[in-house]
């Protein structure tokens, strides 16, 4: 799998990894979201796509069975920061919406913040590159590489 190359204000960046959270990011009360099982199958031909979350519902490994993907349930933000870490933060695209993504977002090279039907903490916003309205807006950024190349430029 080769890595997705964006335009960002830094020039032309390789992302070989995709980190979303699952609560309120992909899913609403813990169901996923319609249209995201689509775009993360279309983007896993592309990118590694890994899915860490508290799983506050208790239903991400079950929403998320049929798509090709990681799910890791972890315990905070801290914990969510430190798998990022391990694979060259530089070089990962983390989507989230909640106040434990932050330190996620902060050590990722793409962040990207989505204000869903979950709502999206505060603190998350000043931490992002990007706010989208809902993860599929999210998504299709990536998808669609021209879209982020108009919002990041200077």
């Amino acid at each position: 799998m080769s890595p997705i190359l964006l335009e960002m204000p830094q020039g032309q960046t390789k992302f070989h990894r995709l980190v979303l959270d699952y609560t309120g990011t992909l899913s609403m009360d813990g169901a996923l979201l319609p249209g995201v099982g689509e775009r993360l199958l279309r983007l896993s031909e592309e990118i590694t796509i890994t899915v860490i979350t508290a799983d506050t519902f208790g239903t991400a490994r079950r929403e998320l069975e049929d798509l090709p993907l990681e799910v890791q349930v972890i315990r905070d933000g801290e914990e969510k920061a430190g798998v990022v870490a391990i694979w060259d933060p530089e070089g990962v695209i983390a989507i989230g919406n909640g106040r434990n993504d932050i330190p996620m977002m902060e050590n990722a090279g793409l962040s990207i913040a989505v204000m869903g039907p979950e709502g999206v903490a505060s603190g998350l916003l000043r931490s992002a590159d990007v706010v989208t309205r809902d993860i599929n807006d999210a998504l299709d950024l990536i998808l669609h590489p021209l879209r982020l190349k108009a919002t990041l430029r200077d």
